[in-house]
């Protein structure tokens, strides 16, 4: 199996890092503009399976034939592309998979190429990070146990294992993307009714070991395709998880319009987006660094199993790897898009087609194979009453 990852950033070389060990991976093409950085984690790295290739995302032609020397491509690139590097894909006849981003409806472009995924018998997986991603795969997994699903309530946060700052919180992902979720509306479902709430908003107590009291509010793109999927639930809800006090302090940001895309400030003649600003203000402020950060993850489903009520949990708390240097979040990510790149390219997986995580990414399996990462996630199963 030959896999293309495109774009070397910290996902990325994370995947490659998981690929290289797997006897069924012949060759990791890791490509990116800068070849110096994918360079030096080659050098680093020292093994001949990765070659790095240089890719310029905005070039199509570039684009096509990387992705033609590849059994499976991983597309790790700001999810703006996701749409372009999906269609070239098909017409390219690749199998692909992407870090998600349901933002801007940029997930519902990638499945709308479905029927001409399966006419080429490749297939695409689009949203396998943690949430979107890891969440879609543990709800598909629960869900698959019931005869009837009715809520499916999720919490997920990438926080560092010690709060400081003023937001207690320090960028494990995307900064950019953060904003994004901050600010666009989140879905919801009630009552059987998809329906939007603000995001930062509705703010309750959550509590993991070792962590003491923590807050969750809702935050756009959670829900991802789960709507669509389980289109019967009463009940659906995704939540970021952070330190106490982080939702309110961001949401005066928000409100004051400094993360919105289209606003505009005019500074002594010059047109100045304002989220452009307050992103180079905060980034020096909110880079890890060094620092170990936690991904923690609460996933519950419930519904009716053979007459009776039952919930499935699963929950998941990792930091990151001390020894290696890989982030929690790395660590969570870039191995669920290594799996199942895996899956697809060993045949374990063989649905042509587009498919959500939920309804093709085996979860008993890709639990185990998790663990076998040293990222442990725990299920248990509640009959006869719901939490």
């Amino acid at each position: 199996m030959k896999v293309a990852i495109l774009g070397a950033g910290l996902m990325g070389k994370e995947a490659a890092r998981d690929l290289v060990k797997s006897p069924n991976v012949e060759k990791v093409l890791l490509c990116d503009l800068d070849v110096g950085q994918a360079n030096m984690f080659k050098e680093k790295l020292q093994n001949s399976k990765i070659e790095v290739c240089r890719l310029d995302a905005n070039d199509d032609e570039n684009l096509r034939q990387v992705m033609k020397k590849a059994d499976v491509v991983i597309n790790a690139l700001f999810y703006t592309f996701n749409e372009k590097v999906a269609r070239l894909a098909v017409e390219v006849g690749v199998h692909s998979i992407d870090l998600g981003g349901h933002i801007g409806g940029a997930t519902d472009a990638v499945l709308s190429l479905h029927q001409a995924a399966q006419e080429k018998g490749v297939t695409l997986i689009p949203d396998l990070g943690v949430a979107p991603g890891m969440i879609n795969i543990l709800t598909g997994y629960g869900a698959s146990k019931m005869d009837q699903v009715e809520g499916i309530h999720l919490y997920v946060g990438g926080i560092p294992a010690e709060p400081e700052g003023i937001f207690g919180y320090n960028i494990v992902f995307s900064l950019e993307g953060v904003f994004d979720h901050y600010t666009d509306r989140s879905h919801v479902v009630r009552n059987g009714k998809l329906q939007e709430v603000e995001s930062l908003s509705e703010i309750e107590p959550i509590f993991f070991k070792n962590f003491g009291e923590l807050e969750a509010f809702h935050t756009a793109g959670g829900t991802s395709t789960l709507s669509k999927s389980f289109p019967s639930v009463d009940t659906l809800e995704y939540k970021t998880i952070r330190y106490k006090g982080h939702a309110e302090k961001f949401k005066l940001l928000v409100d004051l319009g400094l993360t919105n895309k289209n606003t505009v400030a005019n500074v002594k003649g010059n047109m100045v987006k304002v989220r452009d600003v307050l992103k180079e203000v905060l980034t020096p402020q909110l880079l890890l660094g060094d620092k170990e950060d936690v991904v923690l993850l609460r996933v519950i489903v419930t519904g009716i199993e053979n007459g009776d009520n039952v919930t499935y949990t699963y929950e998941l708390a990792t930091k990151k790897d001390c020894v290696s240097g890989t982030t929690a979040m790395a660590r969570a990510t870039a191995n669920t898009i290594s799996v199942v790149a895996q899956m697809i390219g060993n045949n374990v997986i063989t649905k042509r087609g587009v498919y959500p995580p939920e309804l093709i990414v085996p979860g008993e399996l890709y639990i185990r194979e998790m663990a076998a990462r040293d990222v442990n996630i725990e299920e248990t199963v509640l009959r006869g009453e719901r939490v």
